[in-house]
Formats: structure tokens, sequence, C-alpha cells
């Protein structure tokens, strides 16, 4: 991952890809890693065999419940694609991986419009300041209107939504809807005739315009426009000097190895570094689906998993990152745990923290009174995911009692 064939230090872009659940992220994921060679064949999540739904129970259901990576090259930039779930339920994971983008794609079904938790995740992309494309997918299903998209996305989200397959044609009324955006770009135009790339790059960075493609993710359609639009509107990453690095994700790998998930935000990051007093970096993973490829130090930028440590969370500022990122997404519902019969409730209580690392608001709660275990969650689907868990990792078949909503 070291530096390119004309030792330009790596350009570094980490991309997320986020929408409403069934408008199409992980297919849009797996069409942007195919065409830029990183994968040979095209999954798909009906099939079972998407690259980035590694966990068997995404597979069985079809759903991303998991974040996960995936990184590949795109003309001279190290591009970090990530993969958000997009079922309500799973909302905390998303805005995990939202503290660590330099840009979002907001993918929105061309055949069902802006729906409610889209609204959410507009709303949380403004919170966390990301420059956002927006993917209008499926528009090869009948009844899919281009016009009546854009006109409902300029009114739902922002006026600074244009259609960029259009700037590529230099169509002039497209030119103008980029330069009322701004009063320095408006100068340029009217001196000029012209809006240039540079004032454009800066437009997306300050969230002032927001690149729409329409097409569809399936049949390949609209996707290389989209990549291209990276390579031309997106600034890279520029890191601090000093050492810093942001967590966002605790996970375990196969053997039960602890996994720190971090971006590095300035500096760079080397095996052996120690990271407080007692702990240091054994080794750096670069994640790609399933597979990883251990490296000896990642620069700005770069976003990767670390073992050796075990008093990370999630959320951490290290080096010149200070504080916590506190998340703006709570539970909504409370459940009662119930254990099968004769369970050690210490011993549970012990493993389920290990739960709590890599999803805090499960908020894992032993009330003495009631002699109850409780647990805050989002609702149905992921109590049910988290059941699968228990049982695969602790050997335990739990039981939930019904929800009540958390006051």
């Amino acid at each position: 991952m070291g530096n390119n064939s004309e030792n330009k230090p790596d350009r570094y872009i980490n991309i997320g890809i986020v929408a409403h659940v069934d408008a199409g992220k992980t297919t849009l994921s797996e069409s942007m890693l195919y065409h830029a060679g990183a994968i040979r064949k095209l999954g798909r999540v009906d099939h079972k065999d998407a690259f980035l739904d590694t966990d068997q129970m995404e597979r069985e259901r079809g759903i991303t419940i998991f974040s996960k990576q995936a990184v590949f090259r795109w003309k001279d930039r190290t591009i970090t694609l990530l993969d958000t779930p997009g079922h309500v339920d799973f909302s905390a994971e998303m805005e995990r991986v939202l503290q660590v983008l330099d840009c979002a794609v907001l993918v929105v079904s061309g055949a069902d419009g802006v729906q409610g938790h889209t609204q959410t995740l507009w709303k949380l992309l403004k919170r966390y300041h990301i420059p956002t494309f927006l993917f209008v997918n499926k528009m090869d299903q009948e009844g899919t209107d281009c016009g009546k998209l854009l006109a409902e996305l300029k009114s739902r989200f922002s006026e600074g939504c244009i259609d960029f397959g259009r700037v590529e044609t230099g169509a002039e009324e497209v030119i103008e809807e980029i330069a009322v955006c701004d009063e320095q770009t408006m100068e340029e135009y009217l001196e000029k005739g012209s809006v240039a790339a540079a004032s454009i790059r800066r437009l997306v960075a300050e969230r002032k315009i927001f690149p729409c493609y329409f097409g569809s993710a399936l049949k390949l359609d609209g996707v290389q426009e989209l990549l291209a639009g990276f390579e031309e509107y997106m600034k890279p990453f520029d890191g601090k000097k000093e050492f810093g690095a942001r967590v966002f994700k605790i996970s375990r790998d196969d053997k039960g190895e602890r996994l720190t998930f971090l971006k590095v935000t300035g500096g760079k990051l080397v095996v052996k570094m120690p990271i407080n007093k007692e702990e240091k970096i054994n080794q750096i993973r670069i994640y790609s689906g399933a597979k990883y490829e251990a490296v000896n130090e990642v620069e700005a930028g770069g976003v990767c998993a670390v073992t050796g440590l075990s008093s990370s969370y999630i959320g951490q500022g290290l080096g010149v990152e200070k504080g916590t990122a506190a998340p703006f997404l709570e539970p909504v519902l409370t459940y009662q745990m119930i254990l099968p019969e004769g369970a050690d409730t210490t011993k549970v209580l012990r493993e389920l923290k290990q739960l709590e690392e890599e999803e805090p608001l499960l908020n894992i709660v032993w009330n003495p009174a009631l002699e109850e275990i409780h647990v805050q969650l989002m609702g149905e689907v992921q109590t049910e995911i988290l059941k699968t868990m228990i049982a695969e990792r602790f050997h335990l078949d739990v039981e939930f009692g019904t929800g009540k909503i958390v006051y």
C-alpha cells in the first residue's frame, strides 16, 4: 500500500455507501469494485455471493448487518469503500462509519424515491458535514422518471442536487445551476462563461452542491460516471503532521482476536508503535471483504484494523485526536434477556460485555432488584441477529421479552 510508481504518496479517499434498505447499496459497491478490476465476478445479494456480505447471517437474509470495507485503486488514488447497513435496526453501525468518511454516496431507489430512512441519513450526513454524491439506482425499472426524481431530491434535500450526467455534456443550464450555488462561482461564471473543476471540487467539499448520477447498479449503468466523478470532484484527504487516529469499530476475527478499526488522521501508524503506556500495535491489517493484507505502516487518510489493543473503544481519539465522538442515534427499545435454565449469570454478563464493546449502544444492564439482564436495541430484526450471534459465539440460547420504549 506504500508509494506508487511515481513516488507520490498515496491519495486516499474513504467513501461510504449509505441508503435505505433495498435501495441497492451493496449492489452498487459490487459494481464499483468490478469496474475498478478489484473483483472478477459480479456477486449478487439475491444469489448470496456478494463480496462485501461476508457474514453467514447477511447472506441468508440478503441484508448488510456489519459495515465492511474493500480497497481498490482507481487512477492514482487508493479508494476504501465502506459499505454500511441500510436496515434502520443497524443504523448505529452505519453512523459509526460516518466519523471516518471523506465523502458519502447516498443511494436512492429510482423506483421508490426518497424514503423515510433516506431523510434520516441525509440529516446525519449534514450533521457530520460529509461531502455527498447521490446515485439514483434502479433507473432500468419501468415508470422511473429522471426529471421528477431530480425535482424530489431538490425539494427534499437541497437545491444543490445537480444532475452531473449532464455536466459532462457541457449543458449550459447545468453549469448555470452550479454557478448560482455560491457568489465566488457566480463571478467566475459571469467573467469566463464557465466554472473550473477546482471550483466544483470546493463546492462539493463545502456541501454547497451534491453531484447526482442516475443509473442501474445491477446493469453497471452510470457506475463508471460515478467513479469518474470521484476522480474529478473529490479532494483527497489532507492529514495532520503529527500522529492521530479515530476508532470507529471493534470486532473479532474468526480466531477470536480483538480488532480495532481506525482511520489514521495524521502522521502515520507503524507496527510495534506504542499507543498508550501499556499497549502497542502488534499487526496492521488492510481488509478487503473477508480477506486482509498485513502491512507495516499506514499513512494519514488510510483505514485499517489493528491487533494488540485491549482497551480501545468506539469513537476514541488517539494521538492528536482528542475526546470521544458521541453518537447521535440512540436505541428506542429495551428488552429483558431470558437466559436458559441453570446459566451462570456472571459468566454470561462477562461474555455480553464483549458484544457491548462491538456495539456500545446495546447498553447491557444487570438489574439486581429484579435479577434480570436488560439490553437496549433498535428493533425486532436486531433481537433476532443478536440471538444468533450469542448462540454462535457463546453457545447459549437466549430469548427476549417484549420490547418496551426507552424513556
